[in-house]
């Protein structure tokens, strides 16, 4: 049995293309008792994990000396958008050998682009805030549910 034919996940279309050694910067949403907030993360993509439903990638920083890496599902709604801040230029799949190094001299180098990449790069980023604007706009058309009234409590002060 396999849980992609029980289930039908859809890519999020808010993740570009990523690669390892990248600097990227996650937007996440968090969910703190009732309320629901986006926080962001950047650090450097150090492991990809390409398994169809179970896909995940893998992004490390350095804060106050303390290494802190945190794994994203690559399928997750929960993951608002991915913006890549540079591409790093690496060797490696998995860059593990970075969790052993200080923060100055796990930088990686930047890796250049030929006028074609380029070119993908900029589509891609038309085309995510196309589908952003499209996915605001029909949020703002579609019309607002107003909340069923509270059912009122089944038994009632009794006067004694």
């Amino acid at each position: 049995m396999n849980i992609e034919s029980l289930v039908e996940v859809k890519a999020n279309p808010n993740i570009p293309t990523l690669t390892p050694g990248d600097t990227v910067r996650v937007s996440s949403k968090v969910v703190e008792g009732d309320k629901e907030r986006t926080q962001v993360f950047q650090g450097v993509v150090i492991k990809l994990r390409n398994r169809g439903v179970g896909s995940s990638f893998t992004v490390r920083r350095v804060t106050y000396g303390v290494g802190v890496e945190k794994t994203f599902p690559t399928n997750s709604p929960r993951v608002e958008k991915v913006e890549v801040v540079r591409r790093g230029k690496v060797r490696r799949a998995k860059l593990f050998y970075l969790r052993g190094l200080s923060a100055k001299t796990s930088r990686l180098k930047e890796r250049r682009l030929s006028p074609r990449e380029q070119e993908l790069e900029r589509e891609e980023a038309e085309r995510l805030k196309r589908e952003e604007a499209e996915m605001a706009k029909a949020a703002a058309e579609a019309p607002v549910m107003e909340a069923a009234p509270e059912a009122a409590p089944a038994a009632e002060a009794k006067p004694q």
